[in-house]
């Protein structure tokens, strides 16, 4: 007999996430760390463009004589694009747009990216990542039984970025990520973090048939202490210092650029939209979509009754999900068949694989001291 699906009364966060609670009154422990530990300290208004406007003035001024003056990462998502927007028309930086290429680039993203690029006549760096290694790695994931498969996509971005700042001493990187989508994290069992090297070189040892000769990979001791304490380089989340409403600003784009629509967050990879729509819900009973638009209730953006309502029709579109099956599948070089028996064999976690879970709850800890913990995804 399956055990009944407590909800928070709040948000649209429930028991699916094995290690939520809630008080008396239902509310989840998402909502309340909203409450308490990030709303009472983002301010958007006044004393937070302030804020920003410092940075800002920082940036320009160790960018004088250079090409450009910072790093913007930019994926044809929502978040990136109206950033890469706001940052440059209406705060007048110049910055190097840096794209990376997993190989799962949905035609809308690349016109997304083509069209803000273009239209504020900026330059764009694209680093394409070896696809033969990526796929096996893929594979590897696949075959590994956990959830968290989207992680040779993301691993590959944030390293990618990372060395490209560190060889050309570049000070200041600039990320779409921010409280106002984000601010309630995926559950670890969901979505494990993104960084760990560990984890992911040890899936590959038991998983994968190849060697990561060309695969960037990176570690968190390297990113989150050499590279800030060392090399002095700076990760800014700029939508956290002004007003961010997603559906404000996507139309804004749609009428200024021609960007077109996606149907769900992260769904600019093609690889992410089967991830998060399909196999997540499917297979292990997580829908992304809670996470999503939690954060949106509680940043005003959306009620918790039309949340209820999205929630009742699949993450998936029902028509198209056969076709994107055999696209992963064929992308992939294997047969539906296999791609079928990887979803039908017994589900793992990161717990059955070598981490550094350890360290990052350390670091957590002292982020939280030091009032530096975010959102969004790991």
């Amino acid at each position: 007999m399956s055990k009944e699906i407590q909800l928070c009364t709040n948000c649209v966060m429930d028991t699916t996430d094995s290690k939520i609670t809630f008080d008396e009154n239902g509310v989840c422990d998402h909502c309340n760390t909203f409450y308490k530990d990030i709303e009472p300290f983002w301010h958007t208004g006044e004393s937070g463009e302030k804020a920003l406007l410092e940075y800002v003035a920082k940036i320009k001024k160790e960018g004088e004589g250079k090409d450009f003056d910072c790093l913007m990462g930019m994926s044809g998502g929502i978040d990136s694009s109206y950033l890469l927007y706001m940052m440059t028309e209406k705060f007048g930086l110049r910055p190097l747009v840096f794209h990376v290429d997993a190989g799962w680039n949905s035609q809308i993203a690349v016109n997304n990216i083509e069209r803000l690029v273009d239209g504020l006549g900026l330059d764009l760096y694209t680093e394409v990542i070896n696809w033969e290694e990526i796929k096996d790695l893929q594979l590897a994931f696949f075959k590994s039984g956990v959830p968290h498969i989207d992680v040779p996509q993301d691993h590959a971005f944030f390293a990618t970025m990372y060395k490209f700042a560190s060889k050309h001493n570049i000070k200041y990187i600039l990320t779409g990520g921010n409280y106002s989508t984000e601010c309630v994290r995926n559950p670890l069992e969901w979505m494990y973090y993104q960084s760990d090297s560990i984890q992911l070189k040890d899936i590959y040892k038991k998983h994968g048939t190849g060697k990561l000769k060309d695969y960037p990979v990176t570690n968190i001791l390297w990113h989150k202490v050499y590279l800030p304490y060392f090399k002095k380089i700076k990760l800014i989340r700029p939508l956290d210092f002004i007003p961010y409403h997603k559906d404000e600003a996507m139309q804004f784009l749609v009428d200024k650029f021609g960007y077109q629509k996606y149907p769900q967050k992260h769904f600019e990879s093609r690889f992410t939209r089967f991830y998060e729509g399909y196999w997540l819900p499917e297979k292990f009973g997580f829908d992304t979509r809670k996470v999503q638009f939690s954060s949106l209730i509680l940043t005003n953006q959306m009620t918790r009754d039309e949340a209820l309502k999205e929630l009742e029709q699949p993450a998936y579109d029902p028509e198209t999900i056969n076709q994107d099956f055999e696209y992963i599948a064929t992308k992939l070089g294997i047969t539906v068949s296999e791609l079928q028996q990887y979803m039908d064999e017994p589900n793992k976690t990161y717990k059955d694989y070598k981490s550094q879970e350890d360290i990052y709850k350390i670091g957590a800890k002292v982020m939280r001291m030091l009032g530096m913990e975010k959102g969004g995804k790991r």
